[in-house]
């Protein structure tokens, strides 16, 4: 492919994809840098807790991109198994 030849729509799709991704890796390495880490150091097995539901939102939100059904357990990220 010559430079500054149009792109296929494949490539575009593929080019788009990539930008998203990039966007949500982002963004998921700012919340673990603002957010986790300083809770965490405070707050300890809650804040582990509030991350897993950030995560598993933002998990979702990317399988809604990708036009697929969330995997199983992540309706519920309740901790039951209590001693």
């Amino acid at each position: 492919m010559a430079n500054g030849s149009p792109k296929r729509p494949w490539e575009e799709r593929l080019h788009g994809a990539g930008a998203r991704m990039e966007e949500d890796v982002r963004e998921v390495i700012r919340y673990f840098n603002d957010e986790i880490v300083s809770d965490l150091r405070k707050n300890g097995s809650e804040a582990l807790r509030a991350a897993a539901r950030e995560l598993n939102r933002m998990a979702q939100r990317m399988d809604e991109r990708a036009g697929r059904a969330p995997t199983s357990g992540t309706k519920d990220t309740k901790d039951t198994s209590k001693p």
